[in-house]
């Protein structure tokens, strides 16, 4: 409002009747403070119990000094609360106002088994993806569990991780296994290697005895024949 009014009623004398004094305009400082404010003069209120503080401030300067103080103040703009549908939308969160009545559409409309399946799928493959470059998993592993994937093997995310640990589990027992037979195969192979170099040097010494026993032979045959000769 423009102007402010002030009713004053004189009860105790019977001459007197209803009397209304009009107070200034405060036109001017409502502009000024819309201006001020960023707002519209409907947005504008002013305090009435500071209607001649307001009606001195004829200047911006002093517009903004009565706002800083509180005697002028920008309404809140009008709009619907929100007030019932946050209260609803809790209620829904819980499962409430969720029966036949309220349904609307077959479920498949309402949540089509494709999406479904999407976001299915987009969360496994992502989880895939993080393991294969974290290099949990290898490039060939990988392949294997994303056609699973695509054929409809893994329920969700906790089946995949558990198919994932299992796999993990059996290849970690083979490699022990395989290590274990090479382990052994290398054992055998040095023990065959041991064996091999010992009968060598057994044959290397027998032979060595024979050489010296048939050079003696010889030596002893090559005296005799020179003593016949004689």
């Amino acid at each position: 409002r423009s102007k402010a009014t002030v009713s004053v009623l004189y009860w105790g004398n019977p001459y007197f009747k209803k009397t209304e004094v009009k107070m200034v305009s405060l036109k001017l400082q409502a502009r000024l403070a819309a201006k001020i404010m960023k707002c519209g003069r409907g947005r504008v209120w002013m305090d009435p119990n500071e209607t001649s503080d307001l009606a001195a401030a004829n200047s911006r300067r002093q517009v903004e000094k009565c706002i800083k103080d509180g005697f002028i103040i920008r309404r809140p703009k009008a709009s619907v609360s929100r007030f019932r549908w946050r209260k609803v939308q809790e209620a829904k969160r819980k499962g409430r106002h969720s029966g036949y009545g309220k349904r609307k559409g077959t479920a498949e409309a309402r949540m089509p088994s494709k999406e479904l399946w999407v976001r299915r799928i987009r969360v496994l493959r992502r989880l895939l993806k993080k393991f294969r470059e974290a290099k949990k998993i290898d490039k060939h592993s990988y392949h294997v569990m994303y056609l699973k994937c695509k054929g409809n093997v893994f329920k969700n995310k906790r089946t995949l991780l558990e198919h994932i640990h299992k796999e993990k589990g059996l290849k970690a027992r083979e490699k022990d296994l395989m290590d274990q037979l090479e382990a052994k195969k290398a054992k055998k192979l040095d023990k065959r290697e041991k064996l091999q170099a010992k009968e060598s040097k057994r044959r290397e010494k027998e032979r060595a005895e024979r050489g010296s026993t048939t050079k003696k032979a010889d030596t002893a045959t090559a005296k005799k024949t020179k003593k016949t000769k004689k």
